[in-house]
């Protein structure tokens, strides 16, 4: 077998797992529990500071 057969076939399989296992890896990651807060704030980012100064974060959640 030549080289480019041999990599085809480690990358038909072996490869697509490891991305397939990433893809699922990172999907558990973004939704495991305890990750809600940090998503809260990064979606209220943008619209933060539109009426006043910044605050601390712990002070929003209160």
């Amino acid at each position: 077998m030549d080289t480019y057969s041999i990599l085809r076939q480690i990358a038909d399989s072996w490869v697509l797992l490891a991305l397939f296992c990433f893809f699922v890896g990172a999907g558990l990651w973004v939704f495991r529990p305890g990750a809600r807060p940090i998503h809260d704030d990064a979606a209220q980012l943008p619209f933060r500071n539109e009426d006043a100064p910044a605050t601390d974060s712990k002070e929003v959640r209160e």
